[in-house]
């Protein structure tokens, strides 16, 4: 699939940290409770750290108690990508940034209490955070 940002792997790697790489592009996850974001309360916008794309806004955020920062929904529907995920034995729905490609995290439909039911599961290194003001 063709992006708007499309970079080779060396570009990527000299663009990003070590583990932002393995994340971001070869979707592995952050170990549950150590996101720097996992406990950001300020308002603001969350965004893709591979392209900077906007993705979450601080509103929709939520505590899901899962170990990552959730969300119930994202900014605009074409802002992220979703696809099937057969890893690990389970079925799984992907969340890629629909600008770069780049692996986010997973949702989940138990977002209990939410508007929407979903649960956006993503990874702190997989975004930036730009607080209001």
């Amino acid at each position: 699939m063709a992006f708007e940002v499309n970079r080779s792997d060396d570009q990527w790697r000299e663009l990003l940290e070590p583990f932002e790489f393995q994340v971001l592009r070869q979707a592995a996850t952050e170990r549950p409770g150590t996101g720097e974001l996992l406990h950001e309360e300020r308002a603001g916008i969350y965004s893709c750290r591979g392209c900077g794309n906007e993705l979450f806004t601080s509103g929709t955020k939520f505590d899901s108690g899962c170990g990552w920062p959730s969300f119930y929904e994202s900014v605009r529907p074409e802002a992220v990508l979703l696809r099937e995920d057969a890893t690990l034995g389970m079925i799984r729905t992907e969340v890629l940034c629909a600008k770069c490609g780049s692996h986010l995290g997973h949702v989940f439909p138990d977002g209990y209490g939410t508007p929407t039911g979903d649960r956006y599961c993503m990874n702190s290194v997989a975004l930036k955070f730009k607080p209001e003001n």
